[in-house]
């Protein structure tokens, strides 16, 4: 057993959106591609070792895309240090100042985040779109309910759905006058209503990649569940290319709740998926303290299994059936733990969390030896 595929299963299929695809360095983003995991670092980009440090830690995470803000020129200076160090693309966040743009373009951002209409006179926007045609720079358009352009909260006297869409076509139209269609667009609000209503109905109007999440969500924990039923029901309704969930926290807590959306969904599937109980009164063992365990040991994982972790049998042995490798609760501390949904021995209190990491482990690289033959044979 390995882990499930979802299209065996009807009820759960999502059909996404059709788009067109651009590329973000080397990372293919809209079309079929899978759908990319995003960050921001929070370090001084003009402090190139701290921000390199940082994104060696959402590498780990498996980040595809990082940005990182430059608003001087001793940001655009270290970028260039910055991504020659990255093994990930870097999207350059640039906001007002075209000269920035530029820089960052030259230094070797694969993709510049802006808004053109707040860029200056079209001569400016030239000059940036320019720089990005010639070093291969896609541009991402970011629309925010917090910064609109004063005429269109007159035109609607607030922040809603047709104002952050019109803002986007607006910019979008300033690209395609220019010849610019290497772009991916975001409409984000911290409202969770206003924010699905803008993507959904800009979904309908650009046939460009969409880069989807919920700006300033709040802490980690606020901020998942807000970010979780925003883009979850985005991506459940197949809009969105590209995801980044804005948490006050570090980087790579960012990285890590968007591949647990995104395995949640099945749409894509990294690392150890686990199915554990909230526990109670019947537990055999601490199953709270045991997955905190096992998750931090386990992050280093990278291939997609299973693990189901229950204190007792009540429904312990419906889910182990279900995952590569299970574990429930039994009595006067041994356990009983399932290979392949099968049950198959026993291990006691001691050992449980170290048994276990091995047992992944071990399933982790059989899995990647099977698809190495796999693709040999092919």
């Amino acid at each position: 057993m390995t882990a499930e595929n979802p299209s065996l299963r009807p009820w759960r299929d999502i059909e996404r959106r059709k788009c067109r695809q651009i590329m973000v360095g080397d990372v293919p983003v809209g079309g079929d591609a899978p759908i990319t995991v995003q960050t921001m670092t929070n370090t001084l980009t003009s402090d190139a070792k701290a921000t390199i440090d940082q994104i060696r830690r959402c590498e780990e995470a498996g980040v595809d895309i990082i940005r990182v803000s430059c608003p001087d020129v001793e940001s655009t200076t270290a970028l260039k240090q910055i991504v020659r160090a990255s093994n990930v693309p870097i999207v350059a966040d640039i906001h007002f100042h075209y000269k920035r743009g530029i820089e960052a373009a030259e230094a070797g951002a694969a993709c510049l985040r802006i808004n053109p209409g707040n860029i200056g006179s079209s001569a400016r926007v030239r000059e940036v779109i320019d720089a990005a045609k010639a070093n291969g720079c896609a541009i991402r358009i970011g629309v925010n309910a917090g910064s609109l352009e004063k005429d269109l909260l007159e035109k609607y006297g607030e922040p809603c759905p047709e104002a952050l869409v019109e803002s986007a076509l607006d910019h979008i139209k300033i690209l395609q006058d220019h010849d610019f269609h290497e772009y991916k667009v975001a409409v984000k609000a911290s409202d969770v209503f206003l924010a699905v209503a803008a993507y959904m109905q800009l979904a309908d109007a650009v046939d460009c990649p969409l880069h989807v999440g919920i700006t300033e969500a709040g802490g980690l924990i606020g901020g998942t569940v807000k970010s979780s039923i925003g883009i979850g029901n985005l991506l459940w309704a197949g809009v969105g290319d590209t995801i980044r969930v804005s948490l006050s926290a570090e980087p790579e807590e960012e990285v890590r709740v968007g591949y647990e959306m995104l395995k949640a969904l099945g749409l894509r599937t990294r690392g150890v998926r686990v199915v554990s109980c909230p526990s109670c009164a019947r537990q055999g063992f601490d199953v709270i303290r045991t997955v905190q365990k096992l998750e931090e040991r386990l992050q280093h994982i990278r291939t997609p299994l299973s693990l189901s972790v229950l204190g007792c049998v009540v429904n312990g042995p419906g889910e182990a059936r279900e995952t590569d490798i299970g574990i429930t609760g039994g009595g006067k501390g041994k356990h009983m733990v399932y290979l392949s949904g099968v049950t198959d021995h026993h291990v006691e209190d001691n050992d449980m969390v170290d048994h276990i990491v091995k047992l992944v482990e071990a399933k982790a690289a059989e899995i990647e030896a099977a698809d190495l033959a796999m693709e040999a044979a092919e």
